[in-house]
Protein backbone atom coordinates (compact mmCIF):
# COMPACT_ATOMS: atom_id res chain seq x y z
CA UNK A 1 0.00 0.00 0.00
CA UNK A 2 2.82 2.42 0.85
CA UNK A 3 4.39 1.87 -2.54
CA UNK A 4 1.12 2.75 -4.23
CA UNK A 5 0.66 5.95 -2.23
CA UNK A 6 4.14 7.15 -3.11
CA UNK A 7 3.29 7.15 -6.81
CA UNK A 8 0.06 9.14 -6.56
CA UNK A 9 0.53 12.78 -7.45
CA UNK A 10 -2.09 15.30 -6.40
CA UNK A 11 -1.97 18.54 -8.40
CA UNK A 12 -1.99 21.69 -6.34
CA UNK A 13 -3.70 24.92 -7.29
CA UNK A 14 -1.51 27.98 -7.40
CA UNK A 15 -1.92 30.33 -4.44
CA UNK A 16 -4.66 32.84 -5.12
CA UNK A 17 -5.83 30.95 -8.21
CA UNK A 18 -9.48 31.10 -9.12
CA UNK A 19 -11.06 27.65 -9.18
CA UNK A 20 -14.44 26.82 -10.69
CA UNK A 21 -17.11 25.94 -8.18
CA UNK A 22 -19.91 23.49 -8.62
CA UNK A 23 -23.12 25.31 -9.31
CA UNK A 24 -26.58 23.76 -8.96
CA UNK A 25 -27.68 25.60 -12.07
CA UNK A 26 -26.44 23.89 -15.25
CA UNK A 27 -24.21 26.01 -17.41
CA UNK A 28 -23.40 28.57 -14.72
CA UNK A 29 -19.92 28.75 -13.29
CA UNK A 30 -18.58 31.00 -10.65
CA UNK A 31 -15.08 31.21 -9.31
CA UNK A 32 -13.72 31.43 -5.81
CA UNK A 33 -10.52 33.22 -4.97
CA UNK A 34 -8.56 31.63 -2.17
CA UNK A 35 -6.39 33.73 0.10
CA UNK A 36 -2.64 33.31 0.10
CA UNK A 37 -1.13 31.62 3.15
CA UNK A 38 2.45 32.57 3.97
CA UNK A 39 3.02 30.52 7.11
CA UNK A 40 4.14 26.90 6.75
CA UNK A 41 5.85 25.84 3.53
CA UNK A 42 7.25 22.59 2.24
CA UNK A 43 10.88 23.20 1.46
CA UNK A 44 12.25 20.85 -1.14
CA UNK A 45 15.61 19.33 -0.51
CA UNK A 46 18.18 19.10 -3.26
CA UNK A 47 20.90 16.53 -3.87
CA UNK A 48 23.91 16.68 -6.12
CA UNK A 49 24.22 13.95 -8.72
CA UNK A 50 27.67 13.49 -10.20
CA UNK A 51 28.35 11.98 -13.56
CA UNK A 52 31.74 11.73 -15.20
CA UNK A 53 31.10 14.82 -17.33
CA UNK A 54 28.98 17.07 -15.06
CA UNK A 55 27.43 17.60 -11.64
CA UNK A 56 23.78 18.55 -11.38
CA UNK A 57 21.60 19.54 -8.43
CA UNK A 58 18.28 17.72 -8.60
CA UNK A 59 15.25 17.88 -6.31
CA UNK A 60 15.00 14.95 -3.93
CA UNK A 61 11.74 13.23 -3.18
CA UNK A 62 10.03 14.67 -0.11
CA UNK A 63 11.06 17.73 1.80
CA UNK A 64 10.72 19.32 5.15
CA UNK A 65 8.10 21.64 6.54
CA UNK A 66 9.46 25.01 7.59
CA UNK A 67 7.79 28.01 9.17
CA UNK A 68 8.26 31.18 7.19
CA UNK A 69 6.23 33.30 9.58
CA UNK A 70 7.73 36.59 10.61
CA UNK A 71 9.78 36.75 13.75
CA UNK A 72 7.26 37.59 16.44
CA UNK A 73 7.27 40.19 19.18
CA UNK A 74 10.25 42.11 17.86
CA UNK A 75 8.97 45.61 18.62
CA UNK A 76 7.93 45.05 22.24
CA UNK A 77 10.86 44.54 24.60
CA UNK A 78 10.92 41.78 27.15
CA UNK A 79 10.92 42.25 30.89
CA UNK A 80 12.13 39.71 33.47
CA UNK A 81 12.26 39.25 37.25
CA UNK A 82 15.20 41.66 37.60
CA UNK A 83 13.75 44.50 35.50
CA UNK A 84 10.07 44.15 36.46
CA UNK A 85 10.06 46.64 39.33
CA UNK A 86 11.81 49.45 37.48
CA UNK A 87 10.20 49.05 34.05
CA UNK A 88 6.61 48.16 34.97
CA UNK A 89 5.86 49.02 38.60
CA UNK A 90 7.97 52.19 38.62
CA UNK A 91 6.72 53.55 35.29
CA UNK A 92 5.18 57.02 35.15
CA UNK A 93 3.10 56.00 32.11
CA UNK A 94 0.49 53.22 32.06
CA UNK A 95 2.02 49.88 31.02
CA UNK A 96 0.59 47.06 28.93
CA UNK A 97 2.26 43.71 29.66
CA UNK A 98 1.76 40.62 27.52
CA UNK A 99 2.38 37.29 29.25
CA UNK A 100 3.38 34.69 26.66
CA UNK A 101 5.49 31.61 25.90
CA UNK A 102 7.32 30.57 22.72
CA UNK A 103 5.32 27.33 22.35
CA UNK A 104 1.94 29.12 22.55
CA UNK A 105 0.20 29.46 19.16
CA UNK A 106 -2.35 32.11 20.23
CA UNK A 107 0.52 34.12 21.72
CA UNK A 108 2.18 34.25 18.32
CA UNK A 109 -1.12 35.40 16.82
CA UNK A 110 -1.42 38.33 19.21
CA UNK A 111 2.24 39.50 18.94
CA UNK A 112 1.65 41.55 15.74
CA UNK A 113 -1.39 43.20 17.35
CA UNK A 114 0.62 44.19 20.41
CA UNK A 115 3.41 45.46 18.11
CA UNK A 116 0.93 47.67 16.21
CA UNK A 117 -0.54 49.04 19.43
CA UNK A 118 2.94 49.80 20.77
CA UNK A 119 3.54 52.01 17.75
CA UNK A 120 0.13 53.70 17.89
CA UNK A 121 0.30 54.52 21.61
CA UNK A 122 4.08 54.92 21.93
CA UNK A 123 3.91 58.36 23.58
CA UNK A 124 1.04 57.49 25.96
CA UNK A 125 1.74 53.90 27.05
CA UNK A 126 4.67 51.57 27.63
CA UNK A 127 4.57 48.02 26.28
CA UNK A 128 6.43 44.98 27.55
CA UNK A 129 6.25 41.21 27.27
CA UNK A 130 6.99 38.53 29.85
CA UNK A 131 8.02 35.05 28.79
CA UNK A 132 6.30 32.94 31.46
CA UNK A 133 8.78 30.09 30.95
CA UNK A 134 11.74 32.37 31.73
CA UNK A 135 10.05 34.44 34.48
CA UNK A 136 7.58 32.16 36.27
CA UNK A 137 7.78 34.27 39.44
CA UNK A 138 6.03 37.23 37.82
CA UNK A 139 3.38 34.97 36.30
CA UNK A 140 2.73 33.33 39.67
CA UNK A 141 2.58 36.68 41.49
CA UNK A 142 -0.21 37.89 39.18
CA UNK A 143 -2.08 34.57 38.96
CA UNK A 144 -1.44 33.89 35.27
CA UNK A 145 -3.15 30.59 34.52
CA UNK A 146 -3.68 30.98 30.78
CA UNK A 147 -1.65 32.63 28.05
CA UNK A 148 -1.73 34.92 26.26
CA UNK A 149 -2.77 37.24 29.05
CA UNK A 150 -2.53 41.01 28.71
CA UNK A 151 -2.47 43.16 31.85
CA UNK A 152 -2.53 46.91 32.20
CA UNK A 153 -0.69 48.56 35.08
CA UNK A 154 -1.06 52.16 36.16
CA UNK A 155 0.79 53.79 39.05
CA UNK A 156 2.30 50.41 39.94
CA UNK A 157 -1.05 48.63 40.31
CA UNK A 158 -2.77 46.08 38.11
CA UNK A 159 -5.84 47.76 36.62
CA UNK A 160 -7.19 45.42 33.92
CA UNK A 161 -6.69 41.95 32.47
CA UNK A 162 -7.55 40.45 29.08
CA UNK A 163 -7.13 36.71 28.56
CA UNK A 164 -6.71 35.09 25.15
CA UNK A 165 -5.93 36.20 21.62
CA UNK A 166 -8.50 38.96 21.29
CA UNK A 167 -9.05 41.38 18.39
CA UNK A 168 -7.13 44.63 18.20
CA UNK A 169 -10.33 46.62 18.82
CA UNK A 170 -10.79 44.96 22.21
CA UNK A 171 -7.25 45.79 23.29
CA UNK A 172 -7.54 49.33 21.94
CA UNK A 173 -10.70 49.90 23.98
CA UNK A 174 -8.95 48.54 27.05
CA UNK A 175 -5.97 50.87 26.55
CA UNK A 176 -8.16 53.92 25.95
CA UNK A 177 -9.82 53.48 29.36
CA UNK A 178 -6.51 54.41 30.98
CA UNK A 179 -5.41 57.38 28.90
Amino acid sequence: MAGLLETIAVPRAAAGAALPSLSPVAGRRSSVKFSVFNGLKIQSTRSSVSFSSFTKSVPRRGGRIVCEAQDTAVLVPGVNDQSWETLVIGSKLPVLVEFWAPWCGPCRMIHPVIDELSQEFADKFKFFKVNTDESPGIATRYGIRSIPTVMIFKDGEKKDTVIGAVPKTSLTACIEKFL
